[in-house]
């Protein structure tokens, strides 16, 4: 049986986001975004909430998974990717794909929206439930 096993969401000023893409430029994409993400946001006129979004959805993963971003998962380890329909999703790389495989996910739901102001983003876990017992 599948059933919900984590949310998580997050909310993001885009002033916030362009701030650290001025200051810091490529070495913070470097450090939070991978390159097929780096490539969307940069084709965009305001790249800004496009990252913001982005920056939210890994933040909601991490909690939906309650764990953060640390120790078991990191930025890298979460891209948000889009469907030809336009829908976000997220492929996971390294430590999320062991993590994911330990709690049972089978699906991860994403929703991204962002005004001019801010950037959020709700992250749903589906699991199975023989998985919620017992760690």
């Amino acid at each position: 049986m599948e059933m919900l096993i984590g949310s998580g969401i997050d909310l993001v000023e885009n002033d916030r986001i362009a701030g650290l893409l001025e200051r810091h430029g490529e070495r913070f994409l470097q450090r939070v975004f991978l390159p097929g993400e780096i490539a969307y946001c940069a084709k965009m006129r305001e790249p800004a909430p496009h990252y913001a979004a982005r920056f939210a959805a890994k933040e909601a993963l991490s909690k939906a998974f309650g764990c953060g971003i640390g120790r078991e998962i990191g930025f890298l380890d979460m891209e948000v990717i889009r469907a030809d329909s336009g829908a976000p999703s997220f492929h996971l790389h390294g430590g999320a794909v062991g993590l994911a495989e330990r709690r049972g996910v089978v699906r991860i739901f994403l929703s991204l929206s962002h005004t001019e102001q801010y950037a959020v983003a709700q992250a749903l876990l589906v699991g199975r439930g023989e998985h919620l017992s017992g760690g």
